[in-house]
């Protein structure tokens, strides 16, 4: 079981309108999302914040409509060959949202581990034109890497993540093990996700990618490929 969060809590002040239900290439940033995770992900958690029920109901909407239309049929097909009956998504609300992006990811974490993952990913909503292709490759490397270490029971209080990396810049999603997502959930001194995953992992691995997707973090109109 890998479980992605997808963090889509904030007021986009610097966009002017709700983000995640700005287009790209035809998809809101919400439904990419989402695409781009169930590209390896049995479920996925929505953490919503400012003006969640409008959100959601608009983002259910479209993907109900883009998996009648045949535009989920991959993914659809790949949750079914799981043993899954459909796409998967829990949404949550975080009622903290102005506190930052870390709170969300809190919420997230706690709801994404009630699911006893192997793996989670935790991903911006801003985040488009990263490629599903480099989501499974994260999360392949991270599963190859848990499983080299120790026993079972070595492997599950081990605090380890790995972040992708382009040209030398670190980017998203970020895959956490099981023990450091609690460990994260539980930290409240931390002052950002990254400072959380610093104070808490044991270790922290990276991964080169040539998808410059991962350093993405479209925040106002003007973002490449952002349209009403």
């Amino acid at each position: 079981m890998i479980a992605g969060v997808l963090l889509a809590a904030g007021a986009s002040r610097r966009m002017g309108r709700s983000k995640p239900l700005v287009k790209s290439r035809g998809l809101s940033f919400l439904a990419n999302g989402l695409r781009n995770l169930w590209a390896t992900c049995d479920t996925v958690v929505v953490v919503l914040g400012s003006k969640a029920p409008a959100v959601r109901a608009a983002v259910e909407e479209e993907v109900g409509r883009l998996t009648a239309t045949g535009t989920f049929r991959r993914e659809l097909t790949q949750a079914r060959r799981g043993g899954a009956p459909g796409l998967e998504a829990r949404f949550r609300v975080n009622g903290r949202w102005r506190d930052g992006m870390l709170s969300s990811v809190r919420v997230g974490l706690r709801t994404a581990l009630a699911t006893d993952p192997e793996l989670l990913l935790v991903l911006p909503v801003d985040q488009p034109g990263l490629r599903p292709a480099t989501v499974h490759a994260l999360a392949s490397a991270m599963r190859e890497a848990l499983g080299a270490y120790g026993g079972k029971g070595e492997r599950a209080g081990f605090a380890y993540a790995l972040v992708p990396r382009h040209r030398r810049r670190r980017g998203h999603p970020i895959a956490l093990s099981p023990a450091l997502a609690r460990a994260v959930a539980a930290d409240s001194g931390a002052s950002d996700l990254s400072d959380a995953v610093r104070r808490n992992a044991r270790l922290i691995g990276y991964l080169d990618s040539a998808d410059a997707g991962i350093l993405e973090n479209r925040n106002t109109p003007r973002s490449k490929g952002a349209t009403r």
